[in-house]
């Protein structure tokens, strides 16, 4: 657990202008747009985020440009190249390549211009593999990743480095935040490129309307995950913004984990599906277990207040009411989440 040393250290009381310009990188994706409506819903006036057609993150010049233009006093880095287990596997050039290059920009564009406070979003997959659990901040660059999504994961620690780095050479109160899995409305639901809550509802909503008698799912089942609401993460990210200081990533996450197992009877529970829940144990399983020391963060006097069967039954009608548009987002309008 997190000492009272430890919390005192990088505790402060710093409130945001409500009226300073907020960018929030990603701004259409699944943590973006939460945040986006977080920051509105508490008092916000000006929160900003172009969209990847508007600005490519990958491209240096434009956002030089942009920043130099737009002038944002606070932002939230929550643009990311993201994806499940078998995306993360198969295209990791990708993943590696595109996190670099929009953090780098990001992170470099912030500077030049001044940008006093940032929150940089990474994942609670840059932990190690096998790291003691709960995991704390400290088990960073202990041991070795996850084979499946170590690119990404790599790059997402680059970023935690160059954020520390600031810290360092240029006394900023840049901070780090890394959510554990996340899940809600605004998701990408692509057959082959979304996480695991996300392709277990498609897939147990399109064996419902089939008529099908099984759906097949990777895996044994007995991996254990932790799943927190974005809107959770939402609320994160301000308290962090105006209640933390200090060079160590922060996690986010419930302090609660399920098996893959029990995730997916759930999720056919609140999709209605009544046929049989069956496993492919010769397809991988990722990480044994992944569940995050949360007591930095709580602390700070930040809980979760959406339950996980809530946040499911929420997360399956926003799917239902968009149907058409759940699909793989943007490059450079992801979330921060591995499944």
């Amino acid at each position: 657990m997190t000492t009272a040393a430890e919390t005192k250290r990088g505790s402060v009381h710093r409130p945001l202008n409500r009226g300073a310009r907020v960018f929030v990188a990603g701004r259409h994706g699944l943590v973006g747009s939460a945040v986006s409506r977080h920051l509105v819903q508490d008092g916000f006036t000006d929160v900003v985020g172009p969209g990847s057609t508007q600005l490519d993150l990958r491209d240096r010049q434009a956002v030089l440009d942009w920043f130099a233009s737009a002038q944002p006093d606070v932002v939230v880095l929550a643009a990311a190249r993201v994806g499940g287990i078998k995306a993360n596997a198969t295209r990791p050039v990708d993943f590696l390549s595109d996190n670099l290059r929009i953090q780098v920009n990001v992170l470099d564009a912030a500077l030049l211009h001044g940008v006093e406070r940032l929150l940089f979003l990474g994942s609670s997959c840059i932990y190690p593999k096998f790291a003691p659990q709960p995991i704390r901040e400290e088990a960073l660059l202990t041991g070795p990743l996850e084979p499946t999504n170590e690119a990404y994961a790599i790059a997402k620690i680059a970023g935690v480095l160059q954020v520390q780095a600031v810290r360092r050479q240029y006394g900023l109160p840049w901070i780090c935040a890394m959510p554990t899995n996340l899940y809600g409305p605004g998701d990408n639901f692509h057959p082959e490129h979304s996480h695991v809550l996300p392709s277990l509802i498609r897939r147990f909503h399109q064996a419902r309307e089939t008529g099908a008698p099984g759906v097949v799912n990777w895996g044994s089942g007995t991996a254990r995950r932790e799943f927190l609401h974005v809107d959770d993460l939402a609320r994160a990210c301000l308290c962090l913004l105006e209640h933390y200081d200090g060079d160590e990533p922060v996690n986010v996450g419930t302090g609660e984990d399920v098996t893959i197992r029990e995730a997916a009877e759930l999720v056919a529970k609140v999709v209605g599906y009544e046929g049989s829940v069956e496993w492919d144990p010769d397809q991988p399983d990722g990480t044994p277990r992944k569940l995050l020391d949360v007591s930095r963060l709580r602390a700070l006097g930040w809980s979760p207040h959406i339950p996980l069967d809530e946040g499911l039954t929420g997360t399956y009608a926003w799917y239902r009411e968009h149907l058409a548009a759940a699909r793989a987002p943007e490059v450079n309008e992801g979330g921060s989440a591995v499944g």
